[in-house]
């Protein structure tokens, strides 16, 4: 059953990959096409590794290794980057689009290799293929990028090494290969954009909110591993840990990554964050109201703990109760998408930074918060949260904000039809068609799809309130003018809403990229 899965979830994502190259072909296309060939092949030496145990780290036993969906994302999504900045004929970001096209195939090829490397008795046949794929690639990169473009992708390659070894060692069972790769290639390509923007000076000359964004991701990895490393020699549920945590984050907040913020912003952080917040009157309405809805969520979950009594043997919440955090995030995501995208990316940053630290706390058990939020959060895991972090409500977060981080803002004039419903793309996948298709296949479902418990009602309600939906974004947003993309935007959910049902991935992460892409082409 498991491999009947696999292979429906790999028939998806060729579907995916097939109908972007069908409307978009460069000299990329032929590399993806045989990257995803051969990732197809690798991914069962993946999951054999996983179940044997033979693999270096400890991934996530709860699903496959998801090498094939996610070797695509970064590729394509640096493909239908680069196809949106030519038409709209900003040179400098369509040559960033092609090194993101290139670093995705190149980090998605060396996670393969290492797979193959390490599979007793050697594949030959796959390893035959992936010489091709392999030599493809390169001889597409070596007529494609500069010689500095090639330095870049290297570094990206190097640094995702180094983070691949100090993350999956720190943060066992926390991931599979597949997430690893889209989340430890997502930091890496970060952290190297932002070493070479302070290196060049090119600080001052781009969109503040994009260098606060650079700055907290790398603070936030940065100040993880320092504490894990601390943690080791210290007692991390002590008060003076705790005294030292506080005092630590803020020395490295206020001493380093301010700093490093104000020289690529040319200004104050905190002055910027003061006049950006309260620039006008729509903006305070709007925190205020996302304020709002944040004590709703705490409510929420002190209410669930408050029904748990000492002996009681509900350990977990429901699905149902879980979607209202999905409801709550699209009354978040809706206003800000319609009124103020720049407020909402602001502060889905500051919201992200504020979810990694709680967790820091709750995982170093740091006084006098850590010790309640274990408790407290213990009831809403699910078997996504195997390892020491818990992590679904940061993949809720990202899902909903990646499109909004990753909108071409620069390239925005050539945005017509379905792409101009790039924005929306987390709301769409991840808070209506996921939420949909799990409390109505719960509740009404019953023919369950081959290999998995997801349902076929599940999966058909999801594309129809995605559709209806969209009809309602085009009805209140005038900026979205879909003309004649009906047929692409029907399409691009139907895809994704069956990969929804077949893929064992964090749906919140891939579901709203792969949406992202497919609008964008």
């Amino acid at each position: 059953m498991v491999n009947k899965l696999i292979v429906a979830e790999s028939l998806v994502v060729f579907g995916i990959v097939l109908s972007i190259h069908a409307v978009v072909w460069d000299r990329f296309s032929w590399c993806t096409l045989a990257l995803a060939i051969q990732a197809f092949y690798v991914q069962h030496k993946w999951d054999r590794l996983l179940q044997s145990g033979g693999a270096v780290f400890q991934y996530r036993s709860s699903a496959n290794s998801g090498l094939l969906p996610a070797s695509m994302v970064i590729p394509l999504l640096g493909i239908a980057m680069r196809e949106r900045c030519k038409i709209s004929g900003s040179v400098y970001f369509e040559r960033f689009g092609v090194v993101i096209s290139a670093t995705g195939m190149a980090l998605a090829y060396f996670l393969s290799i290492i797979a193959l490397g390490i599979t007793k008795p050697i594949p030959r046949n796959t390893c035959i293929l992936s010489g091709i794929a392999g030599s493809a690639i390169l001889y597409t990169m070596k007529n494609s990028l500069a010689v500095s473009e090639v330095i870049e992708v290297l570094e990206v390659l190097l640094i995702f090494v180094y983070l691949s070894m100090i993350l999956l060692y720190l943060l066992p069972r926390c991931f599979t290969p597949g997430e690893a790769l889209l989340i430890l290639g997502g930091l890496s390509f970060v952290l190297n954009q932002l070493i070479k923007c302070s290196l060049t000076s090119a600080g001052g000359k781009g969109d503040p909110i994009d260098y606060l964004l650079l700055v907290t991701l790398v603070a936030l990895v940065l100040v993880g591993i320092i504490f894990s490393i601390l943690f080791v020699f210290m007692d991390s549920s002590s008060c003076t840990s705790a005294l030292f945590f506080y005092m630590m984050t803020t020395v490295l907040a206020l001493g380093v990554f301010v700093p490093w913020l104000q020289y690529l912003i040319r200004r104050h952080p905190l002055l910027w964050l003061l006049e950006f917040l309260v620039q006008s009157h729509t903006r305070l309405y709007l925190l205020a109201f996302w304020l709002l809805l944040a004590l709703i969520a705490c409510v929420v979950v002190l209410h669930q703990n408050s029904k748990r009594s000492p002996d009681s043997k509900k350990l977990h919440v429901s699905t149902t109760i879980r979607k209202y955090f999905h409801f709550l995030a699209v009354a978040t995501y809706i206003p800000g998408l319609l009124y103020d995208r720049q407020l909402l990316y602001v502060a889905s940053v500051i919201c992200l930074a504020v979810f990694v630290l709680l967790e820091y706390m709750r995982y170093f058990r740091i006084k006098p918060f850590g010790q309640t939020l274990r408790n407290l959060l213990t009831l809403f895991l699910d078997e996504r949260d195997s390892g020491p972090l818990i992590l679904t409500h940061i993949y809720l977060l990202l899902g909903m904000s990646l499109p909004v981080w990753l909108f071409p803002r620069v390239c925005a004039t050539s945005l017509t039809g379905s792409s101009t419903l790039l924005p929306y793309a987390g709301v769409l996948a991840v808070g209506v068609g996921d939420t949909v298709a799990s409390v109505c296949g719960s509740a009404m479902g019953e023919l369950r799809w081959p290999g998995t418990k997801k349902t076929f009602e599940g999966t058909m309600m999801s594309i129809f309130a995605q559709i209806i939906a969209a009809a309602l974004i085009l009805i209140f947003d005038s900026s979205v003018n879909l003309n004649s993309g009906y047929v692409w935007i029907l399409g691009s959910i139907t895809l994704v809403s069956l990969l929804e049902a077949f893929t064992t991935q964090i749906d919140n992460l891939v579901l709203p990229l792969y949406l992202h892409i497919l609008l964008m082409v």
